[in-house]
């Protein structure tokens, strides 16, 4: 009897469990105080680390449990986060969200033109290069680490930076298991991947992380990296620079244990 019991509760608690699983919230996003709907506005599901878009109905549908937390991001309008409630899920109301555009202001630019010859062997000298050089260690799966510009004690840089930002992730994440499973879960989410090699401004990969841009920056700075490559990357970029500066880290932390 006793067993019979114990079979029906396992039963019940994975029927619970898929359940949860399955739970899903869909809605429909607009423009605020019109009802133009947003194409391919970018929603992440920030504790199940999901990703997708508006259609052209500004429509979507997303896995979501009570109490996620959907981030919303457009170009040009401010980014908000909705609270997923039982009420979203059980009753699946497709919910109106309205988003405010921005009010950009227009900055001075000043662009210096090239003065091109007609030659290409002259006008290519004129084209500022990027020469930071990146050293790869054997055994690590990695494309490697930015030494900076190519000197004598470049590598010797490289080796010797390799465990001081293991020490800062460590600092940054030990207390944030789930930002380190965030990271892994990202790099497989294809749609995620997508949206981030879109986005420079780091505001998705905050929001995925829980830190602030200081010390988003102060990972990747510590990470070695130049600041040519933070200036310069993407959002999907800097992810990956993030994760494999730690999976380097876990690498060399375990072949030091064992000595």
């Amino acid at each position: 009897m006793k067993k019979l019991l114990v079979l029906i509760a396992l039963c019940f608690m994975a029927h619970i469990s898929m359940a949860q699983e399955d739970t899903a919230v869909s809605g429909r996003i607009i423009r605020a105080g019109t009802d133009t709907a947003l194409e391919n506005v970018n929603i992440v599901n920030l504790n199940q680390v999901l990703g997708t878009a508006t259609n052209k109905d500004g429509e979507f549908k997303i896995r979501a449990q009570a109490n996620d937390t959907l981030h919303l991001s457009y170009l040009g309008y401010k980014s908000i986060k909705v609270r997923v409630t039982n009420d979203w899920i059980k009753y699946q109301n497709k919910t109106t969200i309205e988003m405010t555009e921005l009010a950009l202001a227009l900055e001075e630019v000043v662009i210096n033109q090239l003065k091109l010859t007609g030659y290409l062997e002259v006008d290519i000298k004129q084209v500022p290069l990027n020469r930071t050089v990146r050293y790869s260690i054997s055994g690590l799966p990695t494309t490697g680490y930015e030494g900076g510009t190519r000197s004598p004690g470049a590598v010797n840089k490289v080796l010797g930076a390799l465990f001081n930002p293991a020490d800062f992730l460590h600092k940054m994440f030990g207390k944030k298991p789930n930002e380190l499973r965030k990271l892994r879960k990202m790099k497989r989410d294809d749609e995620i991947r997508n949206i981030l090699a879109t986005r420079f401004d780091r505001e998705m990969l905050m929001a995925l992380l829980q830190v602030d841009r200081v010390d988003l920056d102060l990972i990747v700075s510590e990470c070695n990296y130049s600041k040519e490559f933070m200036r310069t990357a993407n959002d999907l970029q800097i992810l990956d620079a993030i994760s494999e500066c730690y999976e380097e880290y876990k690498v060399l932390s375990r072949n030091k244990n064992r000595l």
